[in-house]
């Protein structure tokens, strides 16, 4: 299996982006830090005024922890590829889709 990647990235603050583009070598989605409120949040998005990950690298999909988007497979993420954006003030996965 190969991971999916990232084709875009508003998230233009995070210190893996340039130009629109995620460099991280992989990325895992998927906030698991309040059971109430769960949402597809980007975990790799941080913010620095060091620039991270290798720019020759378009990112990909590591992990997933959204169990019930229809993407999701044992907590992989079987999308072809995915976008990363801002809902409202996160960077989350926009490719999520609830199953």
């Amino acid at each position: 299996m190969e991971m999916p990647v990232v084709t875009e990235c508003t998230a233009e603050h995070c210190a893996y982006n340039r130009d629109r583009a995620c460099h991280a070598l992989a990325i895992t989605v998927g906030d698991t830090a309040s059971v109430v409120v769960r949402h597809a949040h980007c975990d790799t998005f941080v913010t620095s005024p060091a620039k991270g990950g290798d720019p020759s690298v378009t990112g990909r999909v590591g992990a997933c922890k959204m169990s019930d988007c229809r993407h999701n497979a044992e907590l992989e993420c079987r999308a072809p590829s995915i976008t990363v954006g801002y809902r409202k003030t996160e960077a989350d996965c926009l490719t999520y889709a609830p199953a």
